[in-house]
């Protein structure tokens, strides 16, 4: 009897927990499931774009009324004609009523991490405080149409995983990872109870948040290089000059010696990747240009013969309209970092006037830190570049030509396939635009306007159109 007592207890207890199991646990579970579905709601497979006059990324004009077909995450057809559609398969119509389809933006040079949250938060906040903003920013980046950014420096690999996932919305990021700096150099934001230096001591506060790595040696830069591909770099970012936001580095010095920058492009290199670097003047860029690095960001201060030797060379520029009034870098009147924006900003006319002299691979880029006001106003930077160029060129600049520069980093492109531009093949990355862009600019001003349907990998995160 003991025993017969004993397995009926077992399986009292036993059913016990399967009704725990069925009350509690798979309630929770349903729940879940439903939240992950509210975050990534069900898209159709197919998307087909009708009535729309398009924007290819590559053209000055938009092309006669056509019809766009998106199967998975990719463009499968476009025509002028009308294009059948299998009506018992999961497709979504959507009738452009002859707006403007056009490829998701690409901003060449943004900071995921730093863009939107205030310098302040950035060197004190809680870390889990600082990936929440980032992640609400990376929704509204989106939101402003541009579906990719090259991220030149930031812990963005967290951030990335969660947007590829489809736990949070926001662009297709390329990440740099920590952008490394020299003792003193642009990116080293420690105090000066910090230093000196130990060699082996712990790492400062903007290391341990991935922002940005300290390295004073060929040996130390390959480590730190191998350390952002490790974690998943596509393209690897140093600072070969002064800059504006750090505290130390006035903009006239160069920082990494040549076999410094050497080992850089080396190791970078041997993962089938680039190096671009932070520089503004010719020494700095020219300095670059001799280890073997493939893009300059900025570039403000260069000189006629720079420019020259960059063209010579093949070398992407990839630059930003920094102007007088604007706030990307929010420092008071009258400060060090304050007159040093203002002496960047004088050259924006030039480094452009060199670039379309020499025809520069010029990539689009805005480079907004520590700022949310100028952060929303992300598509009025690439509004600005009529002051240089054409509607058309700035368009071209910000798709096709952006992508083009994406695809240096060769194996390690976390987004194989074809960005920036509307062709079969593609990657479905589109806009819809109330409007024609090429004749007027400044719809991309107002996003959320004028931006009625929004897609990236074949999903529509926005669509106004729909009643």
């Amino acid at each position: 009897m003991d025993i017969i007592e004993r397995k009926r207890s077992s399986f009292l207890n036993l059913l016990h927990w399967c009704i725990v199991v069925a009350i509690v646990v798979l309630p929770a579970c349903m729940v879940n499931d439903a939240v992950s579905q509210s975050i990534n709601p069900p898209m159709p497979t197919t998307v087909l774009f009708q009535n729309v006059r398009i924007f290819d990324g590559k053209s000055d004009t938009l092309s006669a009324p056509s019809n766009v077909l998106v199967r998975s995450n990719k463009i499968a057809k476009i025509s002028t004609e009308p294009i059948p559609v299998d009506r018992r398969a999961d497709t979504k119509i959507i009738e452009g009523g002859g707006r403007t389809l056009m490829p998701g933006l690409i901003d060449a040079h943004w900071h995921t991490m730093l863009a939107a949250t205030p310098l302040q938060t950035v060197t004190t906040g809680d870390v889990g405080y600082l990936n929440l903003l980032a992640g609400k920013e990376a929704g509204d980046t989106l939101m402003r149409g541009f579906t990719t950014v090259r991220d030149l420096g930031g812990p963005s690999f967290g951030l990335k995983q969660a947007i590829d996932e489809g736990v949070v919305a926001g662009p297709r990021i390329y990440p740099a990872g920590a952008m490394i700096t020299v003792t003193s150099g642009h990116g080293d934001f420690r105090h000066s109870f910090e230093v000196p230096r130990t060699i082996g001591a712990p790492l400062t506060r903007q290391e341990q948040l991935g922002g940005s790595m300290v390295a004073d040696s060929p040996d130390e830069v390959r480590v730190r290089v191998r350390e952002q591909l490790l974690l998943g770099a596509s393209e690897i970012k140093l600072t070969a000059g002064g800059g504006v936001a750090s505290p130390h580095s006035p903009l006239d010095v160069s920082t990494f010696t040549e076999p410094e920058l050497r080992a850089a492009v080396e190791a970078a290199g041997n993962w089938g990747t680039y190096v671009t670097v932070h520089a503004y003047t010719s020494n700095a860029i020219q300095g670059a240009i001799a280890a073997g690095v493939k893009c300059v960001e900025h570039g403000h201060l260069m000189d006629e013969a720079t420019a020259k030797l960059m063209a010579d060379k093949g070398i992407w520029l990839s630059t930003q309209p920094f102007s007088f009034e604007e706030d990307s870098n929010p420092f008071p009147v009258g400060s060090t970092q304050w007159a040093k924006k203002m002496e960047v900003a004088a050259g924006t006319d030039k480094v452009y006037a060199l670039a379309k002299k020499y025809k520069l691979k010029t990539a689009f880029g805005t480079d907004i830190l520590f700022n949310a006001k100028a952060a929303a106003e992300q598509g009025a930077f690439l509004a600005k570049m009529v002051r240089w160029y054409s509607p058309a060129e700035a368009l071209r600049m910000a798709t096709s030509v952006n992508g083009e520069l994406l695809r240096l980093s060769g194996p390690r492109n976390p987004y194989p396939g074809t960005l920036g531009v509307v062709e079969e093949g593609a990657l479905a990355d589109l806009l819809l635009v109330d409007g024609d862009p090429v004749a007027d600019i400044k719809l991309i001003e107002d996003p959320g306007k004028n931006f009625v349907v929004i897609m990236k990998d074949g999903k529509v995160y926005k669509n106004t159109l729909t009643k």
